[in-house]
């Protein structure tokens, strides 16, 4: 089966490091990419409107089974990689979080680790709907760009959690210790798999 994974990173710092995982990505039989490696696209979009991103994000997520957020320096706190993060969830995508920044960007360069987007995200409870959260930097406040969801279109197996971040769900790799070259596409299987996908 095709697997078509959206790679989801913060674009200045992290470009040719995201293009290093894409491209070990696209070379293997049986996978697409998807996602924005192009600035000059998003780029065009930003001069419009929030909302116009959204629905070009959106657009972009579809198809996609699994979103791998590409997780550099900077990257846990950006507003548009935080929307592709819940939109995947809200839609019942696989997710996975690798950190890329032990890879060299052109001049040869490595980065500092940043945090992972994912413990900065998550839900809770009340009812039968799922409200989205996200953490500021100093405070837990309700998500605004995501709407909440009931609790019954949730893809994901919960473990009985009211209240969670997504990297309680979601698995977490760094690119270079754990041999994300020859194990991406297990990492993607696997997420695929446990999102019913």
């Amino acid at each position: 089966m095709t697997r078509k994974v959206f790679f989801s990173f913060h674009y200045e710092p992290d470009i040719q490091r995201a293009h290093v995982v894409r491209n070990s990505w696209v070379t293997k039989k049986d996978r697409e990419q998807a996602g924005f490696f192009d600035s000059s696209v998003f780029e065009a979009k930003k001069r419009t409107s929030d909302d116009a991103i959204a629905t070009f994000l959106k657009a972009g997520l579809q198809g996609a089974s699994v979103t791998c957020v590409l997780t550099g320096a900077q990257t846990a706190y950006r507003e548009w990689v935080r929307y592709e993060i819940l939109q995947s969830f809200k839609d019942g995508r696989g997710l996975i979080n690798v950190a890329i920044h032990t890879i060299s960007n052109l001049k040869g360069l490595k980065t500092t680790a940043g945090a992972n987007p994912l413990s900065l995200l998550g839900g809770e409870v009340k009812g039968d709907t799922l409200h989205f959260k996200e953490h500021n930097g100093s405070k837990w406040v309700w998500t605004s760009r995501v709407k909440s969801m009931p609790l019954a279109g949730v893809a994901y197996d919960l473990g009985g959690r009211s209240n969670f971040t997504f990297d309680q769900l979601f698995p977490s790799f760094e690119w270079s210790s754990d041999g994300g070259y020859d194990n991406l596409g297990t990492w993607v299987e696997d997420a695929a798999q446990a999102a019913g996908r």
